[in-house]
C-alpha cells in the first residue's frame, strides 16, 4: 500500500491494517498472513503497544492485541486505515483482508 511511509515501516502499516479490518490479532497470525518474520511483526506490536495505540492481554499463553480505546487519536487513526482499506486493489484485499476467521458450521456446505 502506500501507508509505509506515513507509518515508517511495511511491517508497521500491514500490522495497523490487519487489525483495523479484523479488529484484534496477535502476532503469528498477522506473520503468517503476510509471510513475514514473526520477530518484526512482534517488535511493531510492542512498540505500537508502548507509544498507547494498542493494549494487549493474554488469553492462555497467547497476547491479543486490540486497539487502545483511550488513544487520543484512534478516530482518526481508524478512519484513515478505513480509507486505506476501502481504496486498496481488489486482489490484494481478497488476499489479505477477506480471510474466514472463525471455523465453518459442521455439515455447512462449501460455496
Amino acid at each position: 500500500m502506500y501507508l509505509h511511509d506515513l507509518f515508517g515501516s511495511e511491517t508497521a502499516e500491514k500490522v495497523l491494517l490487519f487489525l483495523q479490518n479484523y479488529k484484534s490479532g496477535y502476532g503469528q497470525k498477522i506473520a503468517k498472513t503476510y509471510g513475514i518474520s514473526i520477530s518484526q511483526v512482534q517488535k511493531q506490536l510492542l512498540k505500537l503497544e508502548h507509544s498507547g495505540i494498542l493494549v494487549s492481554h493474554l488469553i492462555g499463553k497467547t497476547r491479543l492485541f486490540q486497539w487502545n480505546p483511550r488513544y487520543m487519536f484512534l478516530a482518526e487513526l481508524q478512519a484513515l486505515l478505513d480509507k486505506a482499506l476501502e481504496n486498496m486493489p481488489a486482489d490484494y484485499a481478497q488476499k489479505y483482508y477477506r480471510q474466514r476467521m472463525r471455523p465453518r458450521r459442521t455439515g455447512k456446505p462449501l460455496p
